[in-house]
């Protein structure tokens, strides 16, 4: 009978057979100072594959190091390979005028070799924009290697431990791309499943993958002489006053936002937007439109499900705009589909159920000639647009009552109240939240929090992880920022989970997949130094999120984009399976399969079928859903128990 030992074995399944993400833009390599012998075109082949992009690759192979990118390539000194070599992918953006020329006449891997031979303590200062970048400095036996502010691009990286290799790096825009590597081994890691069912995606530094390592946002590797060494370069600064009034800042945001939109389109025939009717599809939406040349094309996905279609708030704001709006409607039938293609197309398991609307989105675009798409997605992170945040004021008043007449008086008295009254319920359950400090309660519905661990997990599975990490973590980057309003801290958090482990994963690949590109232009560096000059209080007045951004685009996007609920595009996935048989007949069979893995207590998994059907269809829903492309993503991996 198999048991969690399963997770210890390698997938007997060839890299080779396994298709990998599609990538737009990619940058692999490797440094292998001490490696017996190999052959590294042969190794150099075996990534490019891992890297699956139908672009030229610029490459470069010697038994010392070896590196490829969907860009160019730069020697580290322009007159000889020997020395190293440098790339970057992305769209990078130079603060010297000096290094943009150099960016703009030979390329911005040459601008990233004179800037790091400028100054290689600080180069990084230089650079802007999305990107990621390695540079190879073989003279001083050194690899630098990172990724931009929030992370557009991500980049894995690991040390090769084997008998024919002492040390060295070895690294790439995909894990497939490092996994390809014969130094690397495709060992499942027990703690990434654990972290993936808690957060719905597998988030930095961890990965799925034993031995295998993601750079979080901001960050940078530095390996030397054997060392490795992750270095977090950049910080925001946010201020909680400003020497200019509200609206005077109210009358910079639009010229901030066109400025954003216009700086990330490169032609305007071939661009469009996402338009879910929100205020941050919205808002580029509408500024493209005022750009573009002729009329803009905008893409929205529907459901015909009730409180999940949004497409009257699209058509408002196209309406409003001018601009010509291409409608989609999801089916059940569309899920069944697409999901086991949707959820084996990613590097790791992946369970946000918007990836899958997402590509239909990204899908109508490609074939209505779009190249690239204008997504929303970081003005609810930037500007302070979700609900939990307004929420979190209310338990944080609790603790401004002094604390003996809360701990002697207000907690025993309402655990005094029977149960049964409604308020005292309600004041219960209050204030167990209020006694959970910050950034713990952000997770108080996580299905990890309202079901303890050992009634989810097998004890023998539960035996190879840390329970406490996904918390830690959290708390770690929730520290980060130096003299940050709680707030801010929030907005920081969210940067790291939401955006750069979350959404700009999900959407990037969805449009990868769809074959189009897509940029992100409310996470343009300059719209984030601004958005980070608002004073907290601003931000949020009262319930009223978005207070400052909303009264600056007052009478310029629609009232009713205003004054809607945040929504998205959510997969009506757990009402749908209620009644559609396919939906059911899908989730229940990798259900079962995940049963016979072990690792989950089989118990739990019936509980949590009955849960949906007779409780809380949307919320259990999306559990059954995480778990469901849990199965079917290793069911395409490794094999079954």
């Amino acid at each position: 009978m198999p048991t969690t030992s399963n997770l210890n074995m390698p997938s007997n399944r060839s890299p080779s057979n396994l298709k990998p993400p599609t990538l737009t833009q990619g940058l692999a390599g490797w440094f292998l100072p001490n490696a017996a012998p190999h052959n590294a075109y042969i190794e150099l082949d075996a990534m490019l594959a891992g890297l699956n992009t139908s672009l030229n690759v610029d490459t470069h192979a010697s038994n010392v190091y070896s590196c490829a990118v969907t860009d160019k390539l730069y020697p580290l000194n322009n007159r000889s390979t020997d020395k190293g070599m440098v790339a970057i992918i992305g769209h990078p953006q130079w603060k010297s005028t000096h290094l943009a020329n150099i960016a703009a006449q030979t390329s911005h891997s040459a601008a990233l070799a004179v800037a790091y031979g400028e100054d290689s303590n600080n180069f990084l200062n230089q650079l802007g924009g999305s990107f990621a970048f390695m540079i190879i400095d073989t003279v001083n036996n050194t690899v630098l290697a990172g990724v931009d502010r929030l992370c557009h691009f991500p980049l894995y990286y690991a040390q090769p431990k084997t008998s024919q290799t002492k040390d060295g790096l070895i690294f790439g825009s995909s894990a497939s791309t490092v996994l390809s590597h014969s130094s690397i081994e495709r060992r499942i890691q027990p703690q990434g499943i654990y972290d993936f069912i808690y957060f719905h995606m597998v988030p930095s530094p961890v990965s799925i993958y034993q031995g295998l390592s993601k750079l979080p946002a901001g960050h940078y590797l530095k390996y030397s002489s054997g060392h490795l060494e992750i270095h977090n370069y950049w910080q925001p600064h946010f201020s909680e006053s400003s020497n200019k009034s509200f609206r005077a800042m109210s009358k910079e945001l639009r010229p901030q936002l066109k400025s954003a939109v216009s700086r990330a389109v490169t032609d305007y025939t071939t661009t469009g937007a996402f338009l879910s009717g929100g205020l941050d599809s919205s808002s580029v939406t509408g500024m493209l439109s005022e750009l573009s040349e002729g009329q803009a094309r905008a893409y929205s996905i529907g459901f015909a499900a009730e409180g999940y279609d949004e497409m009257a708030y699209a058509r408002i704001s196209a309406k409003k705009f001018g601009v010509k709006l291409n409608e989609y409607y999801v089916t059940p039938d569309d899920v069944v589909e697409a999901l086991p293609d949707i959820a084996t197309s990613y590097d790791e398991p992946f369970g946000n159920s918007s990836a899958l609307p997402a590509y239909f989105c990204a899908k109508l675009a490609a074939e209505d000639g779009i190249k690239c798409l204008l997504a929303g997605d970081g003005g609810d992170e930037i500007f302070a647009g979700n609900e939990r945040y307004a929420k979190q004021d209310i338990f944080e008043a609790y603790h401004k009552i002094p604390a003996a007449l809360r701990s002697h008086f207000i907690e025993p008295l309402t655990q005094a109240l029977p149960k049964e009254i409604a308020l005292a319920a309600k004041a219960k359950s209050y204030i167990d939240q209020a006694n959970v400090p910050l950034p713990d309660r952000l997770q108080s519905y996580n299905f990890l929090n309202r079901h303890r661990p050992e009634e989810i997990f097998s004890s023998d599975f539960l035996a190879q992880i840390n329970t406490a990490s996904p918390a830690a973590l959290q708390q770690q980057i929730y520290q980060r920022p130096p003299d940050a309003s709680t707030l801010n801290r929030m907005l920081y958090l969210d940067w790291q989970f939401t955006l750069a482990d979350n959404d700009l994963r999900k959407v990037s690949h969805m449009c990868s997949v769809a074959g189009v590109e897509v940029t992100y232009p409310m996470l343009d560096d300059e719209l984030l130094a601004f958005a980070c000059q608002i004073p907290s209080q601003w931000k949020i007045k009262g319930k009223n999120l978005r207070h400052f951004y909303k009264k600056a685009l007052h009478n310029w996007l629609p009232d009713e984009t205003i004054n809607k609920k945040k929504q998205g595009f959510g997969l009506p996935f757990g009402v749908w399976m209620q009644s559609h048989q396919p939906l059911q007949e899908m989730a229940y069979d990798n259900l079962l399969k995940l049963k016979k893995r072990q690792w989950l207590n089989s118990g739990f998994i019936d509980e949590l079928i009955d849960l949906h059907r007779n409780g809380h269809a949307a919320y259990y829903g999306e559990l059954i859903w995480v778990l469901t492309v849990l199965e079917l993503w290793l069911d395409a991996r490794f094999d079954a128990p």
